[in-house]
């Protein structure tokens, strides 16, 4: 298993009361196997309880265009029955405008979408879009809605969600996974010294810094280590894990590996000094 480089320039600096990363767990692939036979077994809302159960701070569900695994009926499900909040994935669209707008979730998580993807391929690309990126983002914020943007650690990303109003962007982490997987120790910390310098960057604009896609026991641990990022959204990888050892179990053991790593923080905070 490769264990990536804790830091893209230095080793981690011993802090003093480090804030705690939450964890928000996708509970997406619950329904996919769900639909893979179809019927109400395994239930995402029973999955939710029980990562909730375990240590998780909130819910995320994606509810894309095709449907291909959270339901409307599971969206409706989970607000009205989890104790934690629920932070709604969706398309920057009008039909999940007013899906959210009808259920009015914690948050929202805008990312691009695609039907032949697999799974998100990459951060939403807010400079194209600003737009009316600009006026989706409106209409949640008036409803009281937080927004969060799925994007790329890139400076520029981080300028132009902060000019359209967000209140939150979520880093994504696939290519430092995918350096990880390959062994690319150069790679790695490549890509972790883009995600650090996108999260500084993001906090000094005044947005709230969350990160995913792709982590795993292995990875998880370097990103909690980036002082600005307060969330860590983890789905694939639990409900894997969850065949061997159970989803409490798993989602505790990733408690476990956040709260480990957040103590030693790869630099002090300076975004807001």
């Amino acid at each position: 298993m490769t264990t990536p480089v804790t830091s893209p320039a230095q080793s981690p600096a011993p802090t003093k009361a480090a804030p705690r990363v939450r964890l928000g767990v996708n509970i997406d692939h619950v329904a996919t196997i769900r639909n893979a036979r179809g019927g109400r077994h395994p239930d995402p809302l029973r999955a939710a309880q029980l990562a909730i159960g375990a240590g998780a701070d909130g819910i995320t569900a994606h509810l894309r265009e095709d449907r291909r695994h959270i339901s409307d009926a599971d969206i409706a499900r989970l607000k009205a029955e989890i104790t934690r909040p629920l932070n709604l994935e969706m398309a920057a669209t009008d039909e999940m405008l007013a899906i959210a707008l009808r259920h009015l979730p914690h948050a929202c998580c805008l990312v691009p979408e695609k039907r032949e993807e697999r799974t998100t391929e990459g951060g939403l690309d807010v400079v194209a879009r600003e737009d009316d990126l600009r006026a989706l983002v409106q209409r949640l914020a008036a409803a009281g809605i937080r927004v969060s943007l799925f994007v790329e650690p890139a400076p520029e990303a981080i300028v132009a969600a902060a000019r359209i109003g967000a209140q939150v962007v979520e880093l994504h982490t696939g290519a430092y996974c995918e350096r990880s997987l390959a062994d690319d120790g150069a790679g790695v910390a490549r890509e972790l010294e883009r995600i650090d310098t996108a999260a500084e960057a993001a906090a000094a604009a005044g947005l709230e810094v969350h990160a995913g896609h792709g982590l795993t026991f292995n990875t998880a641990g370097a990103v909690a280590r980036v002082p600005e990022v307060v969330e860590l959204n983890i789905g694939h990888f639990l409900v894997g894990e969850a065949i061997f050892t159970g989803l409490g179990p798993a989602i505790a053991q990733m408690r476990v590996v956040i709260d480990e790593a957040r103590k030693t923080l790869l630099r002090p905070s300076r975004a807001r000094s």
